[in-house]
């Protein structure tokens, strides 16, 4: 039974790590670009919760909405003002950029609201319609912030997924991601489909925040730097620029990371998710559901 437990609830984390995969997979697939500044839009998203929902008691939904708003404004302004500019310059002066951000967010966070840790109120914990489920007589508790993870990262996957499949700003973002050239040439706003991307993942990011800081409910400046990495971790894992992907490499992180606590080392739990990583592209260097891409020189 512990077991079960220590799995649900690295499903849940999973899905925590697989939603803001989600961003880092659509930016990467579209704009071909690393938004390392990810992680600290999760940050930013969780402090608008934390105020408007934790200090000024507004409904958690709403809380939600407006931390969402926050975030696709600030990922579209990054986007607009960091990135843009940069779009045609080598790859590492791009990287180089994104970490700018991102140390640039942290350090605003910090000015405006301490460094000091804040205790983060669960946005589902009295919720009328999410209860923790017992299972088995009561052997086995699973938690309404799980459940509602997991459901919320299954949901937005789906919807996501039919958005790209199935709209026409979704078939402009598959074509600015096959050839960027030849989808301007065929009368696609190439700036307005990534600024739409980076407004999605930053929306998602919120969520996320929201979601995670639910779950293990601290919040600092540096809250989404490590969640962060791991979620890229995932969308490599699974193969960036996969929806799916992103997913499963999510929740297989998630999993592994909460069975290593559990059973091996609470202190080794992150290196052995890196370690996994590296076997995984030794074997497959694209990824679980990654696909081989050929390149014309």
């Amino acid at each position: 039974m512990q077991f079960l437990s220590y799995l649900i609830n690295g499903i849940s984390l999973g899905s925590v790590y697989a939603l803001i995969a989600l961003g880092y997979t659509m930016v990467y697939g579209i704009a071909k670009m690393l938004n390392f500044a990810h992680g600290d839009v999760i940050m930013i998203g969780s402090y608008v919760v934390f105020f408007t929902f934790g200090s000024f008691g507004w409904n958690p939904a709403v809380a939600i909405i407006l931390s969402m708003i926050v975030c696709t404004v600030l990922g579209v302004l990054v986007e607009r003002v960091a990135y843009r500019p940069l779009r045609e310059a080598p790859s590492l002066a791009v990287l180089i950029t994104a970490i700018g951000v991102s140390y640039l967010l942290q350090q605003v966070a910090q000015l405006l609201w301490t460094s000091n840790p804040k205790s983060f109120p669960s946005v589902v914990a009295n919720s009328s319609i999410f209860k923790p489920l017992q299972l088995f007589n009561g052997q086995l508790t699973i938690s309404a912030e799980t459940i509602v993870t997991i459901l919320a990262c299954i949901v937005i996957m789906v919807a996501l997924l039919y958005f790209i499949n199935h709209t026409p700003a979704g078939h402009a973002m598959q074509a600015v991601s096959e050839d960027r050239g030849a989808a301007q040439l065929m009368g696609v706003n190439v700036n307005a489909t990534i600024s739409l991307t980076f407004a999605i993942g930053s929306a998602l990011a919120a969520v996320a925040g929201a979601l995670l800081c639910s779950s293990y409910p601290t919040l600092q400046p540096t809250t989404g730097a490590m969640p962060g990495i791991k979620a890229f971790v995932a969308a490599v894992f699974g193969g960036i620029g996969s929806i799916p992907g992103a997913f499963l490499g999510g929740v297989l992180l998630g999993v592994i990371e909460n069975l290593s606590k559990a059973y091996i080392s609470t202190q080794l739990s992150d290196a052995i998710v890196f370690l996994v990583l590296i076997v995984v592209l030794l074997v497959k260097p694209t990824g679980l559901l990654g696909k081989k891409v050929n390149v014309k020189v």
